[in-house]
């Protein structure tokens, strides 16, 4: 494996959001390989979708090529679509989406999406939800390949000019366009995070004012969510 930061990785996990599809052009398998290289490098394991073809595929074995642990959560209903020869790591089988994303969550201690379609933008907006409404104080990534997820950037800040979104709020998303100015952007995120909650460096967080401020007002406190209670959600309601 390749020698990891010498400075290490405040994550000790990442979840990756990304197709089951490659995409029609060659830079999106590039940058799914550019991330498992660079979780890797920084010794983070991954947890994903646990499928075996197209972006999550390239990124969950470059992760366990390199050394590095994989753990993947998919519903037993798509095993048949997902996963095509061998697995990779350690999958773990769930009832449904539901459970899927409460168990990626609770596993991760923050969240990239790659390229993908409805499925990976779901996630990654539930995962934004997740940190607005304060069930988790993880940071959400946008690896922005090539402009690919522009448009949506532009929703979201149109949402905040017709005042759906609050600027605070907008600002739960980092985006870049390569892996390590990602996750260089993401590891200040935590670290402000941690050092706002010990109540250390807050007026330097103002002052310094980096792209991602984590200074969002959530819906309801942290302390007043369970995480191990989401998946039982669906459970929950058949049983109704």
């Amino acid at each position: 494996m390749e020698e990891g930061n010498t400075r290490g990785s405040k994550f000790k996990r990442v979840c990756v959001f990304c197709g089951s599809n490659f995409g029609n052009r060659q830079v999106f398998s590039d940058a799914a390989i550019e991330l498992g290289d660079e979780l890797v490098k920084r010794k983070i394991n991954l947890v994903y979708g646990g499928g075996s073809v197209g972006l999550m595929g390239l990124i969950s074995q470059k992760v366990h090529e390199g050394g590095c642990h994989v753990l993947g959560v998919i519903p037993k209903a798509l095993m048949p679509l997902e996963i095509s020869g061998q697995t990779v790591g350690e999958v773990r089988t769930v009832v449904d989406m539901h459970e899927r994303k409460a168990a990626m969550a609770k596993e991760s201690d923050a969240f990239i999406a790659l390229p993908g379609g409805y499925g990976t933008m779901e996630e990654l907006l539930e995962m934004i939800t997740w940190s607005q409404l304060g069930i988790h104080k993880k940071p959400v990534g946008l690896l922005n390949v090539d402009g690919y997820y522009n448009c949506l950037l532009a929703l979201f800040d149109n949402g905040v000019e017709q005042g759906f979104i609050k600027p605070g709020a907008r600002d739960i998303v980092v985006s870049a366009p390569t892996a390590k100015e990602l996750m260089e952007k993401m590891e200040f995120v935590g670290l402000m995070r941690s050092q706002i909650e010990n109540n250390v460096w807050k007026e330097k967080l103002v002052q310094t004012r980096h792209e991602y401020t984590p200074s969002h007002k959530q819906v309801a406190p942290h302390e007043s969510w369970k995480m191990e209670h989401l998946g039982d959600y669906p459970k929950q309601q058949n049983a109704q």
